[in-house]
């Protein structure tokens, strides 16, 4: 159904998410071509930084080009399989995005409180590993919602009150009893929703004790400026995401909660290059020393 059935506001929606979306790609990329171009930022954080990019690249084309096609064809029609792909992809890359924060809290936490022992905790092998198990346990994730939503019936000529394929509004969509299968499919994300948020409220938790230990102010202020990017990421992604869910128990529109999703699914992915390229003085100097090069050359 999309976000409005207003053809005035088409052109306007249009140009909006198409200018969000190439910023998105664009930023992401350049931090993904600085990391990879600077042998300085050839460590964990940026390692993982450069992934979460990446994630957050896939995240918002899962939906967002799909929804400019239908704007300018003025056709909001999608295909069962096509359906069910979005939603899996989407699942991926969402849990995707959760998982990596988590694992990044990890990384900061070995950091500030392990800061002797960090290169050989974090060693490239750990890393690559960390990313892979991030990527299984979201592509479980997506899999099991893809096999719940398979074994409904009555999805033919059915209307969607959003802009993608929202796993939660396909439950809702079905004829036959989903009691069952919205158990399993919020205890999944239930299970992994608390996976990464523990991890991270125990990575900080560990991380403000030993900070508090450190008698000089410079030293705290160094050890919270490792960690203020990543912070202000996390607080964004689930804030947004707590947000949508709770004013989407609140609200009974469904049009108020397809534009309130927007937040995580759009707005978050633009927001996380400027986040971490505003507050990091290596990666503002990386990226310098890109685009001068791709310039003079």
């Amino acid at each position: 159904m999309g976000l409005s059935d207003d053809p005035e506001l088409q052109p306007l929606l249009c140009v909006l998410f198409l200018s969000m979306y190439l910023v998105t790609v664009l930023g992401n990329l350049l931090i993904i071509l600085a990391v990879t171009s600077d042998p300085h930022l050839h460590t964990p954080m940026y390692f993982f930084l450069s992934n979460l990019s990446l994630v957050d690249i896939g995240f918002i084309s899962t939906t967002v080009p799909k929804m400019i096609v239908d704007i300018q064809s003025h056709s909001k029609v999608i295909s069962y399989s096509g359906c069910l792909t979005q939603m899996s992809i989407f699942i991926l890359f969402a849990c995707m995005d959760s998982m990596l924060l988590t694992v990044m809290a990890y990384d900061r936490f070995v950091a500030i409180c392990h800061p002797l022992h960090y290169a050989v905790i974090m060693n490239p092998r750990l890393c690559c590993s960390l990313v892979l198990v991030s990527f299984c346990v979201s592509l479980l994730d997506s899999q099991v919602h893809n096999v719940i939503v398979l074994q409904l019936t009555c999805f033919k000529d059915v209307e969607i009150s959003s802009f993608f394929c929202d796993p939660s509004q396909l439950l809702n969509l079905a004829c036959s009893d989903t009691f069952t299968s919205n158990i399993v499919s919020y205890t999944i994300g239930a299970m992994t929703g608390f996976l990464s948020i523990s991890g991270i409220i125990f990575s900080y938790y560990k991380i403000l004790v030993s900070i508090l230990r450190v008698p000089s102010s410079g030293g705290i202020y160094k050890a919270f400026a490792t960690c203020g990017s990543h912070l202000a990421v996390v607080c964004l992604f689930y804030g947004t995401a707590l947000g949508v869910y709770l004013s989407s128990a609140i609200s009974q529109s469904p049009r108020k909660d397809a534009a309130a999703s927007v937040v995580y699914t759009v707005v978050t992915p633009m927001l996380n290059p400027f986040i971490y390229s505003l507050r990091n003085k290596d990666l503002k100097r990386a990226l310098w020393r890109f685009l001068s090069s791709t310039n003079s050359s």
